[in-house]
């Protein structure tokens, strides 16, 4: 294990404890909160080194399967935690928070910095194209319940049902995507980075620290939901902004840094893989399996029926994504618009 690995280790295992300290204390909830994200994006961190190492002893196609189910694994536990609080406002926000987040905010700023450090960047654009079109058919698929319920449709009356249907399709639509990514063609799949050696753990202290890490996260998720809403009240945050801005960037912390960092190394391929897998896991695995949980976990009922500005954003955020990723190309004035876009969206969900 590098000396790094080990520091990371230490200093999340002392924030974790400081976080748990300062719950059971009742220290000032601002303080709790930043404490509580703190742990939060630590936590993601190793759950991401331990997953990589893993996957070194898998291959790639076990590796893909691996990530889809362990990536957003803190994510995942802040919004179970957050719906059994009566949350589902923040959870719908935090979901659409963090597709807005990895497809405009992260993807303008590998963008922008990988474009200024490296000039014009070039990407093979299959894969990314593959995952645009579902990226579409995903929104369209979660918009049609929202439409449903606006129009007033016959559907209005058996949204439940409605949902669990959608949620059924895309979980599905992932399953079919995994099976043509692991076995279909071969042009659109990148194999393992070449260039990326990874110093191997061994296998023991592999599993003991993806097992520690896994069961962290349950335990700094809930702090993390307790801490929320007091800290919202104090700094004045309403729900929407909270769960679109805060909890999306702290619950994607793994994929912020690395595609901004793949970007830098000139590796435009890895980082745009890793920015748009992001995004589409969330849409057709984790939204969708929320969905279905929330029915069994005996808090609130989430739903795919979201606020015209949130499905606006959603379209937003899908749409231009893909038309940037079409071409092959990346210039970092695009990344500038980009960002440009997320501010403006984040300040119109500053007043609710």
């Amino acid at each position: 294990m590098q000396k790094k690995d080990k520091i990371l280790l230490g200093l999340a295992t002392a924030v974790a404890a400081a976080t748990g300290f300062a719950t059971n204390a009742g220290f000032n909830a601002v303080l709790l909160f930043v404490l509580a994200a703190a742990s939060l994006i630590l936590v993601a961190m190793i759950v991401g080194k331990a997953t990589e190492q893993l996957g070194t002893r898998m291959g790639p196609a076990a590796t893909g399967v691996l990530q889809s189910a362990l990536g957003n694994l803190p994510e995942l536990f802040v919004c179970i935690f957050a719906l059994r609080a009566g949350l589902d406002m923040v959870v719908k926000a935090a979901l659409v928070g963090s597709i807005l987040g990895n497809s405009v905010l992260v993807f303008g700023m590998a963008i922008l910095f990988g474009g200024l450090k490296n000039g014009r960047q070039y990407f093979h654009s299959e894969a990314p194209k593959m995952n645009a079109i579902l990226m579409i058919l995903a929104f369209a698929a979660m918009a049609v319940p929202t439409l449903a319920f606006y129009l007033h449709t016959p559907a209005e009356g058996h949204l439940d049902k409605l949902d669990i249907i959608v949620a059924a399709v895309l979980i599905c639509v992932f399953g079919a995507y995994l099976t043509f990514s692991i076995k279909g063609d071969k042009t659109i799949i990148h194999g393992d980075d070449p260039s990326e050696s990874l110093t191997g753990w061994s296998l023991p202290l592999t599993l003991v620290i993806l097992a520690a890490s896994g069961i962290g996260a349950v335990f700094v998720s809930d702090w993390f939901v307790d801490a929320l809403q007091p800290a919202m009240k104090a700094l004045g945050i309403n729900d929407v902004f909270a769960g679109l801005i805060v909890v999306a960037i702290a619950g994607n912390a793994i994929e912020n840094i690395v595609g901004i960092q793949l970007a830098l190394k000139n590796k435009a391929d890895y980082a745009v893989s890793v920015i748009m897998n992001s995004s589409l896991q969330i849409a057709l695995v984790l939204y969708p399996l929320l969905i279905i949980l929330s029915f069994f976990l005996g808090g609130a009922i989430l739903s795919f029926v979201l606020s015209p500005l949130l499905l606006a954003a959603l379209a937003l955020s899908v749409l231009v994504s893909a038309f940037i990723v079409f071409d092959g190309e990346s210039i970092w004035l695009e990344g500038v618009a980009l960002i440009g876009l997320y501010i403006i969206i984040a300040t119109a969900f500053w007043w609710g």
